[in-house]
């Protein structure tokens, strides 16, 4: 899949910074590929974070990106930062 602006949207919006929230079937690895947000450029700065769910068709998983780069129309967000990596109960 690709980048889906319907699934992109505001959480927060305060003194600048933006708290999204996104989800996809994609995989974390090809969120976090330079390029995979660019067409959101115009919204996404640098220090903003996206709450998002990914892999929603396979083994969910749910996590924080930051937005580390945006120049030029080319977005890079750090990898995923996983939230409830185990469930052992």
């Amino acid at each position: 899949m690709a980048y889906q602006s319907k699934d992109l949207s505001v959480l927060a919006y305060a003194n600048g910074f933006t708290l999204w929230h996104y989800t996809t079937a994609d995989l974390p690895a090809i969120v976090d590929t330079t390029g995979y947000f660019n067409a959101a450029s115009t919204m996404l700065r640098v220090g903003d974070i996206v709450v998002a769910n990914v892999d929603t068709a396979g083994t969910m998983k749910a996590g924080l990106f930051l937005v580390s780069a945006n120049s030029g129309g080319v977005v890079d967000v750090n990898d995923l930062t996983q939230i409830g990596s185990a469930d052992t109960r």
